[in-house]
């Protein structure tokens, strides 16, 4: 790369990442709830939010004392867990994105997978109730 590109590429990075700071939010504080499996972010603003740790891309298999290592990233806009090798973006937290695309489809399809196997006195009452009329009623064919 030519001198003269890198300075034109380091000038619109400065750019950007001064813009992210003005627009937040940022994290002034950061603790693990441990009880409850959260992780707690206070924002300059005085605004406050809640995220299960599980959720949050690299903490899944961490232990309550690795989690609660996190750090706050330069400018408040990152976490950071320094023996994990984990970061995460403070605005796309907030936004509920806990990783990248790939971890949220993968996420999303986790929690999918449990929410079917979730049992509840109505659920097994429908399930009795189409078994006694020979199933689940066959998908129509479309138009």
């Amino acid at each position: 790369m030519e001198k003269h590109e890198f300075e034109r590429q380091y000038r619109e990075a400065t750019k950007r990442g001064e813009a992210a700071i003005r627009r937040g939010p940022r994290a002034k504080s950061v603790y693990y709830d441990r009880k409850n499996g959260r992780l707690v972010v206070e924002l300059l603003n005085g605004a406050a939010f809640v995220v299960p740790a599980n959720l949050v891309q690299g903490l899944q298999n961490a232990r309550p004392e690795e989690i609660a290592a996190v750090e706050i990233g330069p400018f408040g806009l990152s976490l950071h867990w320094e023996k994990l090798d984990a970061d995460c973006d403070v605005p796309a937290l907030l936004s509920g994105i806990f990783g990248t695309r790939t971890w949220m489809s993968l996420l999303a399809a986790e929690m999918g997978r449990k929410g079917g196997t979730v049992s509840s006195p109505a659920k097994a009452a429908a399930s009795r109730t189409n078994g006694m009329k020979g199933g689940r009623p066959r998908k129509s064919v479309g138009r």
